[in-house]
């Protein structure tokens, strides 16, 4: 039987220095969610993707992961082309856009400034994903997007980065018939410099509909 998942309450203070940046986000911008972002998607999902934190204007504006920004962009057009979601994407929460066999979550719930959480804060925020990996009881593959989200699910599952080292396109055998499989992020960044095309960022959706028709 699958595990409980509890998700970060709004006013979570494990992270100080992300409380108090989500503070005087909420003063800034009062009309904004800035609180942990909550995951998108089934608990059933045969399919967990994890980045790595909400964006400013992205998830921390619109309260769904990857929703407001870039990233969005590339990753929910790709997800409807593999089946992995129904509707269109249109940029908010009220969109329409629901998820089929798929879920979408951050190793850290809340924004950091300039996009870059600590160690300290990914370790404070490591036991909601592994509550949440541990409630899935239908998962098949876990896509990080990036290195620093796939440290994490590492270290949620208690693994050595040694053992499953990134790259992207690269898959791991996990144990219980799992895998790990990786990709650079959808960011802007990595799309504007060529890190990432929408050609590479495909590819590894059909390796994942592989592993999870296994």
């Amino acid at each position: 039987m699958a595990a409980a998942f509890q998700d970060p309450s709004r006013d979570c203070a494990r992270c100080p220095r992300l409380a108090a940046f989500r503070a005087d986000n909420r003063a800034a911008f009062p009309d904004w969610h800035n609180a942990p972002v909550p995951a998108f998607g089934p608990l059933d999902a045969p399919l967990l993707i994890v980045g790595l934190a909400p964006g400013l204007r992205g998830a921390n504006r619109t309260a769904r992961p990857f929703t407001g920004d870039y990233a969005g962009d590339l990753l929910y057009p790709t997800l409807g082309d593999f089946g992995w979601s129904r509707g269109s994407y249109g940029a908010r929460p009220d969109d329409g856009l629901t998820l089929a066999g798929c879920r979408i979550t951050n190793a850290v719930r809340c924004v950091p400034p300039e996009n870059k959480p600590t160690g300290a804060e990914c370790a404070a925020c490591r036991p909601f994903l592994a509550d949440e990996i541990a409630a899935m009881g239908n998962l098949r593959v876990i896509l990080a997007l990036g290195a620093v989200a796939h440290a994490n699910v590492l270290a949620a599952l208690g693994e050595k980065r040694k053992d499953f080292p990134f790259g992207h396109g690269n898959r791991h055998a996990l144990a219980g018939g799992r895998w790990l499989v990786d990709s650079y992020h959808c960011s802007r960044y990595n799309t504007n410099t060529g890190r990432l095309t929408p050609e590479m960022f495909r590819d590894v959706f059909t390796r994942i509909a592989g592993l999870v028709d296994v």
